[in-house]
């Protein structure tokens, strides 16, 4: 299987508290997974393979939920071709070179 690209942005809603503590939770989800990622100030980006990615997704949903989401909308993207997307090929032109 190609590797490809999910995006996903958590929104939950929480009765008591801060919301960011618990979109934290979601993130956390994502570094423990080791999939290639980033965080973006809107969402995560991830790859690697498309079951394994949406899974993380899946259980980042359930981390909000556990840390006092009531209900969690979550925005999904994927890029996939079958040849394989990486994130370095869409964005490592516009990083600045380091030395």
């Amino acid at each position: 299987m190609p590797v490809i690209n999910v995006s996903f942005q958590v929104m939950p809603l929480v009765t008591q508290g801060e919301v960011y503590p618990v979109v934290d939770r979601a993130i956390e989800v994502v570094r423990r997974s080791e999939v290639k990622y980033e965080v973006g100030n809107m969402e995560t980006t991830m790859e690697g393979e498309l079951d394994q990615l949406l899974e993380i997704v899946k259980e980042a949903q359930q981390a909000c939920v556990d840390a006092g989401g009531v209900r969690v909308m979550t925005l999904v993207k994927t890029d996939y071709a079958p040849t394989g997307v990486t994130m370095a090929e869409k964005v490592d032109k516009y990083r600045p070179c380091s030395g």
